[in-house]
């Protein structure tokens, strides 16, 4: 874990130095604005319809008609914006030569591999907490769960986590960036997709594609539940993907 602290440090001057951050930063938020503006001018719609009808009225929700949804649509902007973000961590490093250099410092794999991380995982998160506001908002129209809204929140973060420890990766494949980018969205879209093949598959294999699919363990934090064995998924899957990374930095030794 040695060097893992300065390694972070470094990564955080780059992401605030770079404009990449910037442009990420206002997409996703331009984007998840316009998003949540919209589910909420459709409640209050509904909410002005239900003031004349009861039963309508008892079915109103608001981590339903606008949170899940937000939540899905957040999911499916990361999907973009976090090959963006992981693209140059160690393509970069490739490309400009300072990756051996970077190994010749008294640092561990896994420091540099956390280090990155984390640094990835700081950004993201950062990025997640402004659209926290939103909460604000609401609440200030009508009254929410927090308890469920930060089982969502939850839910993203994780999510979060997995994306950028299978960019991480897939930045380590190349010495491009652009590369690097194109073969995480790939794969990203391979574990989102796959869960749909869960009515297609062969008998026997449907619950198999179902559980590696990133977003059918993400549905239940939206739905505002806390399952254990979606938590241990996220878990298994960051780590997975962190171990491929320190075995393909490994590999350039052997290949040395």
């Amino acid at each position: 874990m040695s060097g893992c602290l300065a390694v972070w440090r470094k990564e955080l001057v780059v992401y605030f130095s770079t404009p990449i951050f910037y442009l990420t930063g206002t997409f996703f938020l331009l984007l998840g604005g316009y998003f949540f503006f919209s589910n909420v001018a459709y409640y209050n719609l509904l909410s002005l319809q239900a003031s004349q009808n009861p039963y309508l009225a008892s079915q109103l929700n608001a981590l339903q008609m606008v949170f899940r949804p937000l939540f899905g649509t957040l999911a499916v902007v990361f999907l973009f914006l976090v090959p963006l973000v992981t693209m140059r961590l160690f393509a970069e490093e490739k490309r400009a030569g300072t990756a051996e250099l970077l190994f010749t410092y008294p640092l561990t794999d896994w420091g540099v591999i956390l280090g990155k991380f984390l640094a990835a995982l700081l950004i993201y998160g950062l990025l997640l907490a402004v659209t926290l506001i939103y909460a604000l908002l609401m609440a200030w129209i009508t009254t929410i769960d927090w308890g469920q809204i930060f089982t969502g929140y939850l839910g993203l973060f994780l999510l979060g986590a997995a994306f950028l420890a299978l960019g991480l990766f897939s930045s380590t494949l190349t010495e491009n960036q652009i590369i690097a980018a194109v073969i995480s969205f790939g794969l990203l879209l391979l574990f989102w997709v796959i869960g749909w093949y869960e009515e297609l598959g062969p008998l026997g294999w449907q619950g198999f594609f179902k559980y590696i699919s990133l977003m059918s363990h993400f549905e239940t934090f939206s739905r505002g539940i806390i399952d254990t064995r979606d938590l241990l998924y996220y878990f298994m899957v960051i780590y997975f993907f962190l171990f491929l990374t320190k075995r393909q930095l490994e590999s350039r030794r052997w290949r040395g």
